[in-house]
């Protein structure tokens, strides 16, 4: 249902984390590969920007940027690319990870 592409900067951030992290990063993949609506638990607008968040809960707060290709709305597009990911200790956080996610998916196109 929905194509999912991971960019080299967000693998190696994944395979940094420990195992139930990286499981459930998989896991959370599989599903929003498969579902059409995907619960905000899980996938979050990122305000202001063209952004997408992929949550992922196992002790530490660990974000993936994503950037839905096809469509602006995560429920309607068809292919999504998982840009880098960060752990989550202030809101500051994201903005770095936000123009990392510029620079990555500039490239990337």
């Amino acid at each position: 249902m929905r194509e999912i592409l991971i960019t080299p900067e967000c693998l190696e951030f994944i395979d940094n984390q420990n195992d139930r992290i990286s499981d459930k990063f998989y896991q959370i993949i599989e599903v929003i590969g498969e579902v059409k609506i995907v619960h905000a638990n899980f996938v979050k607008k990122l305000k202001t920007t063209d952004f997408y968040e992929l949550r992922i809960k196992a002790g530490n707060e660990i974000r993936v940027i994503m950037f839905a290709v096809d469509h602006l709305n995560f429920a309607e597009c068809t292919k999504v690319i998982c840009l880098n990911g960060f752990q989550k200790k202030s809101a500051k956080d994201y903005i770095k990870a936000i123009k990392m996610a510029d620079k990555i998916l500039s490239n990337y196109l």
